[in-house]
């Protein structure tokens, strides 16, 4: 009996589809690469439900005319290529011919297009992979591709998509690469029917600058080579610009994004010994290629593609970041040839003269008919002391009382807790034990304390803020925007003031109590860069903030502490909920028990 058949065709256009429509953002890129290639000067991108409900591209571009548009739905139709000697020759955006296919295949579309050539345009709708319904229509030239509820007829792909959230920042990050790499198009993002910033024509500086915030703008040096394998343009981030994690690292191939590890390479090798081994900068990075010399026909993603000349670019890319670096003094240089002899200030004796001081010999301060004392208003003066009941009754750490007849100890770990002496060891606090010794690392021990307190506050929304004298501004990109808004009511709840001053900038107002000697900017900049998918539960994103905030403020391992300070620290340890273990599992207590100790003085 023959077990093998064919699929039906809408099962393989599904199949099929499944390389190219992973999610919302895959959506996304592949039209706003097509509008790119039809020569629109001016997209829109407007998403709903984070492109869960529905994506729409609109551009300005050639348009098509109902037979093309029509035939653009079939698989491998396409006006990139012809033959397969165009693949070698390849500057679109696109040419496979699967996108719009694999996009109807597992979603609803309506297209509205017109050619500047036709007086009319026509509107198509789409239900799977069949055109249900075609009419004539009045429309400006261009495109509007309008996808609507993405995997509806695959149920199973549908329940896979991650929260909104996360559903966004994949979004603007297609959305990111596409318009950095051409500042020449003006772009508008729309996130449910609201217009969230437009990025305006402009130089590719100012497109990086319009997306990242104009703090960058300090931070880029200009990078510029021509040979005869590649040219290279673009920025190159400053040593002292080097972040942990968050930055931004761009590699475009004929305006194309693309990513490489080995090029990544090159730039982390010229800046050896200049940034610390976890630290990373920020670049833009432009290549131009014969496209004879590439092939980008590997994945259906296009963003792996391979270099005939990839060492000779490698070194080239090494030189031309180290040649930016030094050009621009970014690597020390010590000078053993000054270049003049430093000038020495010559004493003057005349400019040496005797301050005049002018007093007033008629003032008596005793005489009783003058009164010389400021006069105060004292009425209302109870009015200061509003609110402070509040901050007595709840301190950052409460202070331990040491008149008190009981130090608590609810865990039962102490021998005697009203009498145990204290002593500091390295990082450890040393006390007796009802079984040893106990040895307590006074760093992770303090952790343990402020977390539980941050999550209080959180859940309970108690967290109280300290004002700053001088309020610190901050910009953001749109995809960190997204993340703050949405962690913003915890770090409200945990004691941070901030306000919105539109366009992406922000105030920082207030700080948590506690934390006042701490950079808010930077503290907020990494807590954004840390929240990542599984911050979609609150609970996650409490931990996250609460957690963070606990290690940046706890005590240093190696400072020294007072016995008032340790008994206070143990005191609150052995309050706490998980007095052994830090809230990310790391031990806080070890207990050196008294056989243990006698085995060892044998």
């Amino acid at each position: 009996m023959d077990i093998i058949h064919l699929l039906p065709d809408y099962i393989a256009n599904q199949i099929a589809a499944g390389e190219v429509v992973q999610r919302p953002a895959s959506i996304v890129k592949e039209l706003l690469e097509n509008s790119v290639d039809a020569g629109a000067d001016k997209i829109e991108l407007r998403v709903v439900d984070a492109g869960k409900t529905s994506v729409q591209v609109v551009d300005n571009g050639r348009g098509m005319s109902e037979t093309d548009a029509r035939l653009a739905f079939e698989r491998h139709a396409t006006s990139k290529i012809s033959e397969a000697s165009d693949l070698f020759n390849l500057r679109t955006m696109g040419f496979r011919g699967e996108a719009l296919a694999s996009i109807a295949a597992v979603a609803q579309v309506e297209l509205t297009t017109r050619t500047i050539d036709d007086e009319i345009g026509v509107k198509l709708f789409m239900k799977g992979p069949k055109i249900i319904e075609s009419m004539p229509v009045a429309c400006p030239r261009g495109a509007q591709f309008v996808v609507n509820n993405i995997f509806f007829n695959v149920p199973a792909r549908r329940r896979f998509l991650k929260s909104d959230t996360t559903e966004l920042k994949c979004i603007y990050q297609e959305y990111e690469r596409i318009a950095l790499i051409h500042p020449d198009i003006e772009f508008s993002f729309y996130k449910d029917n609201e217009k969230t910033h437009t990025l305006p024509i402009g130089s590719f500086k100012k497109r990086i600058i319009d997306l990242f915030g104009s703090a960058i703008d300090k931070t880029l040096l200009p990078v510029q080579v021509e040979t005869a394998i590649v040219k290279v343009s673009g920025f190159l981030g400053t040593p002292e610009s080097a972040r942990q994690k968050g930055s931004r690292q761009f590699f475009f191939v004929n305006n194309r994004y693309m990513k490489h590890p080995y090029f990544h390479k090159a730039i982390q090798t010229a800046f050896e010994r200049l940034i610390p081994l976890d630290r990373q900068v920020s670049y833009f990075y432009c290549l131009e290629v014969d496209p004879s010399k590439i092939d980008i026909n590997i994945h259906p993603t296009k963003t792996e593609i391979k270099f005939e000349d990839e060492q000779a670019i490698w070194q080239i890319l090494l030189a031309v970041t180290k040649e930016t670096l030094g050009a621009f003094n970014a690597v020390p240089v010590m000078d053993f040839e000054p270049s003049a002899t430093p000038v020495m200030p010559v004493y003057n004796p005349k400019e040496n003269l005797i301050p005049q001081v002018d007093v007033d010999r008629n003032y008596n301060p005793f005489k009783s008919d003058q009164d010389y004392r400021t006069k105060v208003n004292t009425a209302n003066w109870q009015r200061l002391y509003d609110g402070t009941a509040k901050i007595n009754a709840m301190p950052l750490v409460p202070e331990l009382d040491l008149n008190s007849d009981k130090v608590p100890d609810e865990k039962g770990l102490l021998e005697n807790p009203n009498e145990n002496t204290f002593l500091q060891y390295s990082r450890y606090i040393i006390t007796q034990a009802k079984s040893g010794l106990m040895l307590i690392d006074q760093h992770r021990a303090h952790i343990r304390i402020l977390y539980d307190m941050y999550m209080e506050n959180m859940q309970n929304d108690t967290g109280l803020s300290q004002g700053l004298l001088f309020p610190d501004l901050f910009q953001l990109s749109p995809s960190q925007v997204i993340v703050l808004k949405k962690i913003m009511p915890e770090l409200n709840a945990v004691g941070f003031d901030i306000s919105d001053m539109g366009g992406g900038s922000y105030a920082i107002n207030g700080v948590p109590s506690g934390i006042e000697k701490k950079n808010p900017v930077e503290m907020i900049s990494q807590l954004l860069e840390k929240y990542n998918e599984k911050g979609a539960a609150k609970e996650a994103i409490h931990s996250s903030i609460a957690l963070y905030l606990a290690k940046n403020n706890a005590v240093q391992p190696s400072q020294k502490l007072t016995t008032d300070e340790m008994a206070h620290i143990v005191s609150r340890l052995l309050q706490c909920k998980s007095p052994k273990y830090t809230p990310d599992g790391k031990a806080v207590v070890v207990i050196l028990e008294d056989n243990k100790i006698s085995s060892l003085l044998k």
